[in-house]
């Protein structure tokens, strides 16, 4: 039986344990209070007065209404863009507004030679590869169009209007006649391709004569616009590995060829769903009345009403290489 003299003793300690513990938990606050952030006080950090952090000024008003002047003026001028597409489909007789590309990949897609189409020492000796189609999940295609025989201005407009991206593979017996037609299409923004000097069937032609007809097309492109091209398209899609070495030496890096071919009465495909695919590369010409049953808009109108109404975006294929 404990005494009351124990009772008391008893009570005496745990008030002093007490006591001590409510001495520790405002020890602990001070110091959390001195060194936030698990700093000491003793030593500030960067960026601190006393171990307390600088808050930043507040930003000028000037400031944030220039910023939210950018912001109005940026939405104006994307909603101006939308307004003049839909002009443009309207006024080139699109049945719907054609969708807009997504931006190009930061990482380029690897591109190889599709399964069939390799010649002897393909990959071994590094030479151009040869495809159809661009691998993407995205629902974009790429037009190409080939030779520079028609030099349809209302193609040109109707291009630019719709901002519709393309590439043109290039013969010189073709373009000889108006290079300034094709110049134009280069300050749109359009890339110019190589496709030969004269347009012939280079697997019957030796080593030497296929070197000259890419490697000639390669000075005329440079001389006329400027650049050198990296992407050259065979002829009909014909070639040999006397080809593909002749154009490598030349400084060409890829050779594409199509997936589907358009016209102005009706699309041709390679594949036997007869349907495109995302990342196909598409062919057309530069044709007009005189060599088909339309013109270059009445292509432009039959490809675009196709791949907008599947759901697809045309893209630039140097985007993608």
């Amino acid at each position: 039986m404990r005494t009351v003299g124990q009772k008391y003793k008893n009570s005496a300690f745990l008030v002093s344990i007490r006591s001590g513990l409510v001495l520790l938990a405002v020890a602990a606050l001070v110091s959390g209070c001195a060194g936030q952030n698990g700093t000491d006080s003793r030593h500030p950090q960067a960026g601190t007065r006393a171990g307390q952090p600088l808050k930043a000024p507040p930003a000028p008003a000037a400031d944030l209404a220039d910023v939210q002047a950018d912001k109005t003026r940026i939405r104006a001028a994307e909603f101006r863009a939308e307004q003049a597409r839909i002009a443009a489909a309207r006024r080139w007789g699109l049945k719907r507004v054609p969708l807009t590309a997504p931006p190009a990949p930061a990482q380029k897609p690897r591109i190889t030679t599709r399964p069939g189409f390799e010649v002897d020492g393909h990959e071994e000796d590094g030479l151009p590869p040869v495809f159809t189609t661009i691998p993407t999940d995205r629902k974009i295609v790429f037009l190409t169009i080939d030779d520079g025989a028609e030099k349809d201005p209302a193609f040109l407009r109707m291009t630019t209007e719709l901002n519709l991206p393309y590439t043109a593979f290039l013969s010189d017996y073709l373009i000889k006649n108006d290079y300034g037609y094709f110049a134009k299409m280069r300050d749109r923004g359009v890339v110019l391709d190589n496709h030969t000097l004269h347009h012939p069937y280079l697997p019957a032609l030796s080593y030497a004569r296929q070197k000259r007809e890419i490697c000639g097309m390669q000075d005329v492109l440079e001389k006329r616009y400027g650049t050198r091209p990296r992407l050259f398209r065979p002829p009909y899609g014909n070639y040999n590995a006397d080809t593909l070495r002749a154009a490598r030496s030349c400084g060409v890096r890829y050779a594409p060829i199509w997936n589907e071919e358009v016209f102005a009465d009706h699309w041709e495909y390679r594949e036997t769903d007869q349907d495109i695919h995302p990342g196909d590369i598409v062919l057309s010409h530069f044709r007009g009345r005189s060599d088909g049953k339309g013109t270059m808009p009445d292509m432009v109108r039959r490809f675009l009403d196709k791949v907008t109404a599947e759901g697809y975006a045309v893209a630039r294929l140097e985007d993608y290489l």
